[in-house]
């Protein structure tokens, strides 16, 4: 049986408490016309919500009491009446609004099923293509009533009723002059949250007597991916986007029509792109937009190459050496003395050194706990010799990983000990801060390997950040043998979205 009115903590009637006295009783008649059946519940607010009978058109009814009537009921009688105007088969049909004084009391619509409280607080969290068809649901909602000028001001999971035929139906408007479309917007974000963790974000869209998301010490908000393994990562983004006051909302129909590119998707999400939002509900047909990312960043990359040639050239050309001749024993042409292919100083990479070759077998990503091991498999991009494919973190809403952990990497197993000199790391961006580090086994691809592996590696070099889309790290010791190199990131540039995030495109490790 449905859950009708269970709605946001602070959305009660402004114009005074819910009273308890005069309670109806089963089968009496309102209005010579509504017979009450069966108390269902009563809803956040205090008022009583039945299950009743319209004795004219014998049809099944909700209706909702309260205690008193008269100028107390005044914005849940306004909302009804507001909410009649709208007609949308995912609205809940508002029937009639009545004032009896001692008692005023709202006739709708009967949805046979469940609140979608109901629903994952019984059966947990839902899978991401039925979360993403609720959200659309709503958002379309959404969009018809905005578009009359006016304002739900209840989105939420207990308003939210999944009919027995599957029907997404939104209920309860108690919109007052504290609410507004963007509050609308960002409470789908709210329902899709929950939808997919089970918790509810408070500070982010509204207390409820719903458990709160997940947070750090420092009160930020733990990513869906972060929560529960599985939920891909545009669904992510566009979720904690929604969530974000920081990320501008969109409207209604413009967050409509991407959850639509979304929904049509089903469970295949690897190429639905990044996000769309526009104010007029229009949408663009971009595609593998971050693949043209990383592409511009390899040609940036492959014209530094292309220069540093150069510069060798003419040198060698000025000290009577032919046009194009590297320094000698090298499989790249080797950066100048005292400085890396970024300018920087004090990180040249050695003249001698050879191209170690590397498979997808011998990398994997170390992500400590509290990640959620989603990217795992992802390593393999970054040495498929592949410049325009790579491995991109999750967008984290700080610098260092959200404070949820102290950063993640990839971990190469070179098969045996080695002399290592450098290793090359190219980038989708710059402002990456990063560190080498090396160990002496792989004790688990799992949370408690990763966890091991972070607190006992040996950092052999100093923290870096970038200042371009490639780092030479450096640190190695000539009379040391290293079989197992960690490459660490430990603080992440922001994006234009906002998030922080970035794309590691390429690993080369150099040495003898």
């Amino acid at each position: 049986m449905t859950q009708v009115g269970e709605g946001h903590e602070t959305a009660a009637d402004g114009a005074g408490p819910v009273m308890t006295f005069g309670a109806s009783t089963a089968g009496e008649i309102l209005a010579e016309r509504y017979q009450l059946e069966d108390h269902v519940n009563n809803d956040s607010a205090g008022r009583q919500v039945w299950r009743g009978i319209d004795v004219i058109l014998r049809r099944p009814v909700a209706v909702v009491l309260r205690h008193p009537g008269g100028d107390s009921a005044t914005e849940m009688l306004q909302a009804a009446v507001d909410a009649s105007r709208v007609i949308h088969p995912n609205l809940v049909g508002v029937y009639d609004a009545i004032d009896e004084g001692e008692r005023a009391y709202v006739v709708r619509e009967w949805v046979d099923g469940a609140a979608l409280r109901e629903l994952v607080g019984t059966n947990g969290p839902m899978d991401p293509p039925r979360a993403t068809a609720i959200a659309h649901s709503l958002a379309d909602a959404l969009a018809a009533v905005h578009a009359t000028g006016m304002v739900h001001g209840n989105v939420h999971p207990g308003t939210t009723l999944i009919a027995d035929d599957g029907r997404v139906v939104l209920a309860d408007a108690r919109a007052d002059a504290a609410d507004s479309t963007e509050a609308d917007v960002r409470a789908v974000g709210g329902v899709l949250y929950y939808a997919l963790t089970g918790r509810w974000p408070h500070a982010e869209v509204g207390r409820s007597a719903l458990p709160d998301a997940h947070r750090d010490a420092a009160g930020t908000i733990a990513a869906p991916r972060q929560v529960r393994a599985g939920i891909p990562a545009y669904l992510d983004d566009l979720t904690m986007d929604l969530l974000d006051k920081r990320v501008t909302a969109p409207d209604a129909q413009s967050l409509a029509a991407e959850l639509a590119r979304l929904d049509a998707a089903d469970d295949d999400y690897e190429d639905v792109g990044p996000l769309r939002f526009t104010q007029s509900g229009s949408v663009e047909p971009v595609r593998s937009t971050r693949k043209i990312a990383l592409g511009i960043a390899a040609l940036v990359v492959i014209a530094l190459i292309g220069l540093v040639f150069g510069i060798n050239a003419i040198s060698n050309t000025d000290k009577g050496k032919p046009s194009g001749t590297t320094q000698a024993g090298t499989s790249q042409p080797g950066p100048n003395a005292g400085t890396n292919s970024n300018g920087n100083p004090g990180t040249a990479a050695p003249a001698t050194a050879q191209k170690i070759p590397l498979t997808a077998s011998m990398v994997r990503i170390v992500d400590p706990p509290n990640g959620d091991r989603a990217d795992t498999g992802e390593a393999a991009k970054t040495v498929d010799g592949d410049d325009s494919t790579g491995w991109t973190t999750q967008g984290f809403y700080s610098s260092k990983f959200g404070g949820l952990k102290p950063g993640m990497g990839v971990l190469i197993n070179l098969g045996t000990p080695r002399s290592v000199s450098y290793v090359k790391v190219e980038m989708s961006a710059p402002g990456v801060t990063l560190d080498v580090r090396t160990g002496d086994s792989d004790p688990g691809d799992n949370r408690a390997g990763d966890d091991a592996i972070v607190k006992g590696y040996k950092k052999i070099n100093d923290d870096e950040t970038t200042n371009g889309p490639e780092k030479i790290l450096t640190g190695f010791d000539e009379n040391t043998k290293y079989q197992y190199v960690l490459v660490f990131l430990t603080e992440l540039p922001r994006g234009d979205d906002g998030r922080y995030r970035i794309g590691v495109n390429n690993i080369e490790v150099y040495g003898n």
